[in-house]
């Protein structure tokens, strides 16, 4: 199921992406040299429809992304991680056998 909504995710990114390179800015843009599309509808109807649909899409791709988060289930790999680092503090965290001086003492005798 995740699959699917990722690949359908993907395939409206597509889409969204070719809507706004077509739509036609301020100064021109890919949709001015479809002349076909001008005649019909007239400009303004044109822009109108490609940023309708736009939007659409960006909403479509932010309700995906919420309906994939709440599927993908949920593993425990951030617990095992966790506990693995707390192994290796605790490892490092107990005392190890200093070997001993001369004289017995275990302290560094370089300190004064």
């Amino acid at each position: 199921m995740t699959t699917f909504l990722i690949i359908i995710t993907v395939l409206v990114c597509i889409v969204l992406i070719l809507t706004v390179l077509i739509q036609n800015p301020k100064g021109g843009g890919l949709s001015s040299g479809l002349s076909s599309s001008n005649n019909i509808m007239g400009v303004q109807r044109t822009g109108d429809i490609l940023e309708k649909g736009s939007w659409i899409l960006a909403i479509t791709i932010m309700l995906l992304a919420v309906i994939i988060n709440i599927t993908v289930p949920k593993t425990g790999e951030g617990e095992k991680k966790e506990s693995i680092i707390q192994e290796q503090i605790d490892k490092t965290a107990t005392p190890s056998n200093l070997p001993t001086l001369p004289g017995g003492n275990t302290t560094d005798s370089t300190k004064k």
